[in-house]
Order: C-alpha cells, then structure tokens, then sequence
C-alpha cells in the first residue's frame, strides 16, 4: 500500500501543465510528470509566469519552492511545479472543432432544459430536434438541444413555433476550445495566457 507522501508526489505529478507552441499560444495540457519529461529532453522551456522568464531543466532545479507552494519531492530535494512550458519547435495550432457528441451536447446546454429551463436528473433529459427529423432536421449543433422529458413530450413531433415553445437561447456549435476542457484544477496564472474571452465565454456546458 502507498504511503500518505507517495500519494501526494502522484497528485503533484498529475497536475495540469499548460503548453504553448513556439509562438506562445496555448495548444494542449500535460501532466506535471510529462511537462518535466519534455523539458528534461530539451523540447520545451519552463515559463515562470510573473516575468515569462524561460527556465531549462539545470536552471530551474536551483530554485527554491517558495512558502505555501506546490513541489516535487525527490530523493534529497524538492523542485517547483511548473505551471506553464512553451514547446522549442512546435508552431501549428490543434484542431479547435468541437465533436459533435452525447457529452458535449450535454456541457454546452449546461445539463438544462431549452425550453423551460429545468435542471432534472440526467435520465430525465433527452435529445431534442429542434426541427423534428420527420420534418427534414438533421442531428447538428444547431437543432439538437436538451429537453426535459415534460417538455419533450408537449413538444412532440413539432418545431417550437408550432408548440409555442420558445428556446432560451438559438442552438450553436460552441465557441470554446475542447482541448482545455478538463475536469480538473484551474490555474490562475494560465489566464495570462489564455484569453478572458475563454473563460468569460457562454461555455453551453
């Protein structure tokens, strides 16, 4: 069984690490684990987010972490976390589309009804055409939403104007970028990276 200290070190090691490209543009999230991997192996830098001083590996291991500050422990040492790395040679952009699926469906509505508004259990929302298939609509971000399923039923096999329903808001593919979606921790400091429109944005999830 791991010891108390070695599910801490797991945790640290787990934590997310935001990349940039060589352009200093936000294209993935690492674990601590691998973000040290790649500045170890000389493909990236660490970026120390108060001055965006670039650190290698040699440099950064001399800093002490401070008071109240995450670390690495080692055998005699401790090392900071870093929180952010910029990659060498690395300067594309990822595919920023948003899979059309269940669960982004789900993110983007906010687990809430369209139509009134509801929060219900998960097994009490459905997939709403907004323009019935019958009717010639297509399964798209902008004619599926989530319905409850008293609003499904009242709904039934019409288009809102038809029920007299109207939606809280027009369905639309979402603007945010899937590749930070995480369930995971916020860092403060990535938001001098990435854009307040980012994490200000109707996230319709």
């Amino acid at each position: 069984m791991q010891d108390a200290g070695s599910r801490i070190v797991g945790k640290v090691l787990r934590r997310p690490t935001l990349v940039l490209n060589r352009s200093w543009q936000p294209v993935n999230v690492a674990t601590v684990a691998r973000a040290i991997t790649l500045v170890w192996n000389e493909h990236a830098r660490i970026v120390e987010p108060t001055d965006f001083q670039l650190y290698d590996w040699s440099d950064w291991a001399k800093l002490e972490p401070q008071a109240n500050e995450l670390f690495v422990q080692a055998v005699s040492r401790r090392f900071r976390v870093p929180e952010v790395i910029v990659l060498l040679r690395f300067d594309r952009l990822p595919n920023a589309r948003v899979a059309f699926n269940r669960r982004n469906l789900f993110r983007r509505d906010r687990f809430m009804c369209q139509y009134c508004g509801a929060q219900p259990n998960h097994d009490e929302l459905t997939i709403d055409h907004v323009v019935p298939r019958s009717h010639g609509g297509k399964s798209s971000w902008a004619n599926c939403v989530l319905a409850c399923t008293d609003c499904n039923h009242r709904k039934a096999n019409r288009t809102p104007d038809q029920a007299r329903m109207k939606l809280k808001r027009v369905p639309e593919q979402p603007a945010w970028n899937p590749m930070f979606w995480r369930d995971m921790v916020r860092i403060d400091s990535w938001q001098k990276f990435i854009s307040d429109a980012y994490w200000n944005a109707e996230l319709q999830s």
